[in-house]
């Protein structure tokens, strides 16, 4: 990634909260990360996007600050989202578990490194469930010390692809014992994880099924870094997929066209699988089962994108960047 002195110190989390239908609410938590109480602005923090998802109603926010004052900012966020949602009213078609289900930190500059990270979300994981009585939280990649555990199975431990997840099985990390109102929340940091979900025109869950589990790393000629659901959504199917980074070089063999992003942490390299593989992936398999394509969408940014557009937001203190996002990259 591109070098400034306010670029290498950055990191980013994106939050990811169970509401999606009342939009207001969800700027209202996002802007608890740029304010404090009093409404005064903190410095060298924005919020670069809002993905909202009614049929999931779940909503992902990206936070970029220094790797020095994230916590603060996601700290904030969070609290406001545990005092407006009850997740004992939350009804949407993706998995959750948690008002706040997951708290991913980042690293964006050269000079954020693993420690830095896991030493944050382990920091913000202790925060909330002490400055918000009655949550609980699990960690997961370079904060789940010293076994770094990833996040898929670390949500397949605590129940949370279940439909109705039992609390009182749950034994947290962080916290108490998971109390319905607030659920549990996945706290950690790794390497990059951009999402990218790619809808099937057809309506059979079977057949998304069947593509996610041909995608999913796990599986022999799947994606590297790729976690896959196939999910009901807006009258057809969607394979979400988190895409996470992995280390090293790309593999020659897979390819669309286009190279696979690549960036460096701690000097080491990372590389993740491009979206134009995932849908090319997608589509071949649709196709030989006569279904069609009908779109791919990508929630956030690649990596390249967060750090660069952090830069622009914070050179030009714009902290609500998600309102300008679209003039601006126009």
């Amino acid at each position: 990634m591109a070098s400034s002195s306010l670029g290498r110190r950055l990191a980013a989390c994106l939050l990811n909260v169970s509401e999606a239908h009342r939009k207001d609410l969800v700027e209202t938590v996002a802007k608890a990360a740029l304010y404090d109480t009093e409404g005064i602005r903190r410095k060298g923090t924005a919020v670069l996007n809002i993905f909202n998802d009614q049929d999931y109603n779940r909503s992902v926010i990206t936070i970029v600050a220094s790797i020095d004052s994230i916590r603060e900012a996601v700290l904030s966020a969070c609290k406001k989202a545990c005092g407006l949602i009850d997740m004992r009213t939350h009804i949407g078609v993706h998995p959750c578990m948690g008002a706040v289900d997951l708290i991913p930190i980042y690293p964006l500059g050269e000079e954020v490194g693993v420690e830095d990270c896991a030493k944050e979300a382990q920091a913000v994981a202790q925060g909330l469930t002490e400055q918000v009585q009655g949550t609980s939280a699990f960690l997961f990649g370079w904060a789940d010390v010293p076994l770094e555990r990833g996040l898929a199975q670390r949500r397949k431990e605590m129940g949370w692809f279940k439909k109705i997840p039992d609390l009182q099985a749950i034994r947290p990390d962080v916290g108490p014992q998971p109390q319905k109102r607030f659920g549990l929340t996945g706290v950690g940091a790794s390497p990059y994880v951009m999402n990218c979900n790619v809808t099937i025109d057809t309506q059979d869950i079977t057949i998304g099924r069947s593509i996610a589990t041909a995608i999913r790393e796990s599986t022999p000629g799947g994606l590297p870094g790729v976690q896959v659901l196939a999910l009901p959504h807006e009258g057809a199917v969607e394979i979400a997929c988190n895409v996470e980074s992995v280390k090293g070089a790309p593999p020659s063999n897979m390819t669309a066209g286009e190279p696979w992003p690549s960036f460096s942490v701690n000097g080491q390299p990372y590389c993740h699988v491009p979206a134009s593989l995932i849908t090319m992936r997608v589509a071949e398999l649709a196709g030989r089962q006569g279904v069609g394509m009908k779109g791919t969408a990508l929630v956030g940014f690649t990596p390249h994108e967060c750090r660069n557009l952090a830069e622009l937001a914070l050179t030009q203190g714009i902290a609500e960047f998600w309102k300008d996002q679209r003039r601006i990259r126009m």
